[in-house]
């Protein structure tokens, strides 16, 4: 099988080196805009209404693929899917930014984690009802320890 995509525009960061990039949109305060190609401007009336968007974005300076990889918070590999490194199997990445202005074809974000001129695959509204409603008793895995060593416990 086959799977064929197709940029609906790209996103504009102030990162141009994969080392400045932040490492998650949560850790990033800075601005972008995302830039959606003429034909797909009607597809954006009434996404002003919502406050975040969910961005599908394809990793085009992505390196090989390897199925253990050492993360950015830890110092031991972990399994790819386990993990949210930007080198995978499928160069997909995703990422919650909150939309702070739309004009035209132009979506101004904040929380942009991306390296500029990224190819934009997909947009989507965020929606706290149906994205993350009833959601209990949660595992975050290896981060887990992460995070309660950063707590200091």
């Amino acid at each position: 099988m086959e799977i064929i995509v197709k940029p609906i525009g790209f996103i504009e960061s102030p990162f141009n080196e994969e080392d400045k990039v932040p490492i998650q949109p949560s850790f990033s305060e800075s601005f972008g805009t995302i830039n959606i190609n003429k034909e797909y401007l009607e597809g954006l009336e009434d996404i002003d209404g919502f406050s975040h968007i969910i961005l599908l974005y394809w990793f085009d300076r992505a390196k090989e693929t390897d199925l253990k990889v050492i993360p950015f918070l830890d110092d031991k590999p972990k399994g790819i899917f386990a993990i949210r490194h930007p080198n995978r199997p499928n160069k997909i990445g995703l990422s919650i930014v909150q939309l702070v202005k739309v004009e035209k074809n132009k979506l101004l974000v904040k929380g942009i984690d991306v390296l500029n001129n990224t190819p934009l695959l997909d947009i989507k509204p965020f929606v706290p009802e149906f994205d993350i409603k009833g959601i209990e008793n949660t595992r975050i895995g290896w981060l887990s320890e992460r995070f309660r060593k950063e707590e200091g416990e």
